[in-house]
């Protein structure tokens, strides 16, 4: 119990910002680590859909309900995920070798790649989360516990582009088979839970989440030769991209 508990604590102290005891970040203690990743997804869901009630009860503007819903998921994890999918644009705009692609993503300074992603981002995000009603925003809360458990599930499942970094780190420390196991069974329960909500909406979010695990498989093996951290947290924000698209464009059509 003590080390799954030490485990949890990892897990919201690497991927959140959420204030937890201090833990001793040793390999027995990150073995189930990444088990708990989904959880901050829960937190990240609550967190939206009560912001969604919040402005509603004191009739904030389609502005203030759009810029609350957008920035809660960055407040929440600290933008670490984001990080990752800036760097990983940098990497992919360069055209260049899969060894030089490596050294972009370790590169602490941000180009010109990663500003014109990370603004196109925001914008494509923030449009279509400013589309999703109440009900289909209980769907898209789902997608942050869905999305965290693909990613969980990659890093102990896929092959690591490097032997350093902090997503070799995990995957090295990790009970893989517990990891892929309790990934597996939360993004079908995450998936199951979508689909009862709204059996359209959640089908088509399903879809952009697989549609984008294959396409971040593909990219990081053909580019990079396997995965690392950065292109983790460029799966996990494409995919809950997708969800909040997929979720605009159901709400005009049903």
């Amino acid at each position: 119990m003590n080390q799954l508990w030490n485990s949890f604590k990892i897990a919201f102290s690497m991927y959140s910002r959420i204030p937890v005891p201090g833990s001793e970040w040793t390999k027995e203690h990150m073995k189930y680590t990444l088990c708990f990743f989904p959880a901050v997804g829960v937190i990240v869901g609550l967190l939206v859909i009560c912001w969604s009630d919040f402005s509603r009860f004191l009739d904030f503007g389609m502005p203030a309900r759009t810029a609350g819903l957008t920035l809660i998921p960055v407040i929440v994890t600290g933008g670490i995920h984001m990080d990752g999918f800036m760097d990983t644009a940098d990497a992919l705009g360069s055209f260049r070798g899969r060894e030089k692609k490596l050294l972009i993503l370790k590169d602490p300074h941000c180009g010109a790649f990663a500003v014109l992603s990370c603004v196109c981002y925001f914008l494509a995000y923030g449009g279509a989360v400013s589309e999703i009603g109440r009900g289909n925003l209980l769907i898209l809360a789902w997608g942050f516990v869905l999305s965290r458990a693909l990613s969980a599930f990659s890093i102990a499942s896929f092959p690591m582009a490097k032997e350093t970094g902090l997503a070799a780190s995990f995957s090295g420390a990790a009970h893989k088979k517990a990891v892929r196991g309790v990934s597996a069974v939360t993004a079908a329960g995450s998936a199951a839970v979508m689909c009862f909500l709204n059996p359209a909406a959640g089908l088509l979010c399903i879809g952009g989440a697989v549609l984008s695990f294959v396409w971040y498989y593909r990219i990081s093996m053909k580019q990079f030769g396997g995965i690392t951290g950065d292109l983790a947290g460029w799966f996990l924000q494409i995919c809950e991209l997708s969800a909040a698209i997929c979720l605009a464009v159901i709400e005009k059509i049903m």
